[in-house]
């Protein structure tokens, strides 16, 4: 089974989530999500991809640092998936140092919305209005990887019915650091 078929089939278990996020000044919500405690009761294929020691690797080379899973279980991997007009998942940095965003679906062309915007270097959350913010257009197939405890980002609203933004999130830390900074997960995921 693809990964994207695995998604489909993942998000009849998901939950929508409008509100605005009060850890993250109050930046808007609008999502379906499945969390990574879910995900790893329903898909052996996503969870061993995740703890797969070969990407980690990969990972270690990458940061210049050994790289392990999160022992939270919701947060490790989550599903995110928009899919209405106006979805977005507002201003925030994450819990954990790494993540890497593989897309499953997303719309085809900048103008539909979905664009990763993010602040090289600044955290805050302000920064996203200002100078320097870059815009990044993905496709399926696509993925990322962001130092995200460290980089304030977002994801633009959808712009018109049809197109979807569908992504896996997997989030990793360094040894040491495994516990979460903010309560956004279980507002988000649980």
């Amino acid at each position: 089974m693809t990964l994207k078929g695995e998604a489909r089939r993942l998000e009849a278990d998901a939950a929508r989530r409008d509100f605005r996020m009060p850890c993250m000044a109050d930046s808007p919500r609008h999502m379906t999500t499945l969390g990574g405690h879910k995900i790893a009761h329903a898909s052996p294929l996503i969870t061993a991809l995740y703890q797969d020691r070969d990407l980690m690797r990969l990972l270690s080379l990458l940061l210049g640092e050994t790289v392990v899973a999160v022992h939270d279980p919701v947060e490790r991997h989550v599903l995110n998936v928009l899919h209405r007009p106006g979805d977005t998942h507002g201003a925030h940095t994450d819990d954990y140092p790494l993540a890497l965003v593989l897309f499953l679906e997303a719309p085809s062309h900048p103008a539909d919305g979905g664009l990763l915007e993010f602040h090289p270097g600044r955290r805050d959350l302000g920064a996203l209005d200002a100078p320097g913010t870059r815009h990044a257009h993905h496709l399926p197939g696509d993925g990322y990887l962001l130092r995200s405890d460290l980089t304030a980002h977002r994801v633009t609203p959808l712009g018109r019915p049809g197109p979807r933004r569908t992504v896996l999130n997997f989030a990793y830390t360094t040894p040491g650091r495994q516990g979460a900074t903010t309560s956004s997960a279980s507002l988000l995921y649980l």
